[in-house]
Formats: C-alpha cells, sequence, structure tokens
C-alpha cells in the first residue's frame, strides 16, 4: 500500500511523535508497503509561541492539496492537528476521500497548563477534528477509553516500539556519579511535572537528559540535578543502560516511547499510575507505579534488571507497523466490517 502521512511534527524535534513516525515508516517499508511523509520541511515554518523548537509550517491549503496530489497515495494518514494537519483533512474531506488520523498528544491537558482555556473546549474541537476520519489511532486502550467517554469515534489502538539493536544492556559503562542514579529523559516543559521529580528526597543523582522552554528555570531551581542537555537515540542508551531506576512522573503523556527504550536497555521504571506508565508496565513487574513517586523510586531499585529487559523486548517497530496497517485496512472497509463503528475501540 502508498501511505502519505501528514505530520506537524518532525525533524529536527526530537520527540516521541517524530521517532514513532520515523520508525513506523521504515518498518511498512521492510515488509512491502511505500511510505511517503508530507512535513512542515516542505514549507516555509515559524516557531510556535512559547515553545521555539517546534515550526509550524506556513502551508495554503490549495499548496497541501498540490503535495498530496503529486504523490499520489492510495491512503492518507493525519498524524498531527496542526497546521498540515488540518489543509490535508480539508483536502479530504472536500475530495471525500477517506483517512485516519492518530491521537499522539493531550493538548487539553497541555493547553489547561500553559492558559486559562478549560479542557473542555479543546476537546471539543478535537473531536470534530477526528471524528471526521475513518478511524483514530491511539497508543493504548485507557486513553482510548478515555476518548470514548468524551465521544471520539471509530477508535484502534497502535502500540509503539524500540529499535533493539541501539536501545540494549550492552551499552553501559560507569558514570561518574554517586549511585543509585535516577534518570529522566524527555521534553523538558511544563506538562512532564518533572517538578514532582526533582523535589524528592532521594539519595544518590538525579540526571535529566532532553531540552525544553523549562529547561533554565528547573536548573535554576534545582541545581543539585545533573542536566545533560538533548541526547540522540544512541547516546541516549547508554545513559539508560548505566543509570539504576528510569523516572516518569508526566500525568499527561498517552504512551511514552522512553518508558519502552528504558525498558529495552534493562532499566527499571518508576512512575505514577495514570495512563501511559498503567498500559506499558501494567503488572509487568517491570517498574513500579505508585502515587508516592518516591516510594516507587525506591522500590524499583530492588527490581532486576533483566525482568526489565524482558519486558522491553515485547515491544517492536514490526509489530507496531502491522498493527498500524491493519487499523488502515480496517478503516478503509465498508462501515458495517468496523465493529461499533460509531463508538467501538478496536484493540
Amino acid at each position: 500500500m502508498h501511505i502519505l502521512v501528514v505530520t506537524d511534527a518532525w525533524k529536527p524535534q526530537v520527540n516521541g511523535v517524530v521517532r514513532s513516525l520515523e520508525s513506523v515508516g521504515r518498518a511498512l517499508t521492510e515488509i512491502g508497503n511505500r511510505v511517503d511523509f508530507l512535513t512542515p520541511q516542505d514549507f516555509a515554518t515559524v516557531p510556535l509561541p512559547t515553545y521555539a523548537e517546534i515550526r509550524l509550517a506556513l502551508a495554503t491549503p490549495r499548496a497541501v492539496a498540490q503535495q498530496i496530489d503529486a504523490v499520489a497515495p492510495e491512503h492518507i494518514h493525519i498524524a498531527t492537528e496542526g497546521p498540515l494537519g488540518f489543509a490535508a483533512r480539508r483536502y479530504c474531506l472536500r475530495k471525500k476521500r477517506m483517512f485516519t488520523t492518530s491521537y499522539h498528544t493531550r493538548f487539553p491537558e497541555y493547553i489547561s497548563v500553559r492558559t486559562p482555556i478549560p479542557e473542555k473546549l479543546t476537546y471539543a474541537w478535537l473531536r470534530r477534528f477526528h471524528n471526521a476520519s475513518n478511524g483514530v489511532m491511539v497508543a493504548t486502550k485507557s486513553i482510548a477509553e478515555d476518548l470514548k467517554s468524551r465521544r471520539f469515534q471509530r477508535l484502534m489502538c497502535w502500540t509503539r516500539g524500540v529499535d533493539h539493536s541501539v536501545f540494549n544492556p550492552s551499552n553501559a559503562v560507569t558514570l561518574n556519579l554517586p549511585r543509585p542514579i535516577f534518570l529522566f529523559a524527555g521534553r523538558l516543559a511544563p506538562e512532564k511535572n518533572l517538578e514532582a521529580f526533582l523535589s524528592l528526597d532521594l539519595p544518590g543523582s538525579k540526571v535529566i537528559a532532553g531540552d525544553g522552554p523549562s529547561r533554565r528555570a528547573l536548573e535554576a531551581s534545582y541545581p543539585d540535578a545533573h542536566f545533560l542537555g538533548m541526547k540522540d537515540a544512541n547516546a541516549l542508551a547508554v545513559y539508560y543502560a548505566s543509570a539504576d531506576v528510569f523516572v516518569f512522573p508526566s500525568r499527561t503523556d498517552t504512551f511514552g516511547v522512553v518508558l519502552i527504550e528504558a525498558l529495552a536497555c534493562g532499566l527499571p521504571v518508576a512512575a505514577l499510575p495514570v495512563p501511559g506508565p498503567l498500559d506499558v508496565i501494567g503488572t509487568s513487574g517491570a517498574g513500579v507505579l505508585d502515587t508516592d513517586l518516591r516510594a516507587a523510586c525506591l522500590a524499583a531499585l530492588e527490581i532486576p534488571r533483566d525482568k526489565a529487559r524482558a519486558h522491553g523486548l515485547n515491544f517492536t517497530w514490526a509489530k507496531s507497523a502491522r498493527q498500524f496497517l491493519d487499523n488502515v485496512t480496517l478503516a478503509r472497509s465498508v462501515p458495517e466490517q468496523f465493529p461499533e463503528a460509531n463508538f467501538g475501540i478496536v484493540c
């Protein structure tokens, strides 16, 4: 199948959405499909207000339509709800073309952290965007259940994977820091709830890999933590394999690709019992979920690394790509073949 993925999130951004789309694209190609991407790199861009690292495409609906017509895909998947996503949605509706979307980011919660806009309004806007599609792919069943309760339709689960050739325990080195080492990796932004981790009274060292709008304020408030800045996948794999616990304080992530990258390197997880960690860790024993994050961090020190590694091996990009393709095939089928087409969840 020839698939065009339309995404407002793209390089040079370093985040789970970009890594997921690139990795699934490669895996789909490996099993005989053609995947093209329509991204902000094809247009002039401007920085997102309050978050200059994210560039928004200055793309007219006509320019996006011309790009899509030039590619002539068999199927269109709209990955994000940004300028390109909206233009591609408009194109599909005008041309009466089937398309799927994916829900990567809990924008209502993110926006409410930064502005006084009520979550209810943002969810209404997102619902209108996604319900026009033939299928909405979400990372976990718990997120799908939440969206179902908010009247999102045609929900389909689409898991994530790990490149095990990069993320594995063989990358371990001796870090010149007091142990135990508690590591976080990801975007440094208000919605990541990093203060909940950095303010904990923990032995050893706290290490933060990543960058974002909150970095300067966090460095000033927590001078004892070690801020590494942005790290590529290979460098990040070294820290995963060399730390003692991966700490994930976020309450708003839909999945958390960093969770399964850490597990693949044999690094146990400490997190809050919220969607994302609940789905990824669950009852696997590869991590500890507790409303008391400090207790979770200390308990995770007792988890054998091979147990974390074994659970991480369950997540592959090949599985993710097959699930994506199955979802596209189902979404393109006649409506009566889609179970409970109005409010069903396909997992």
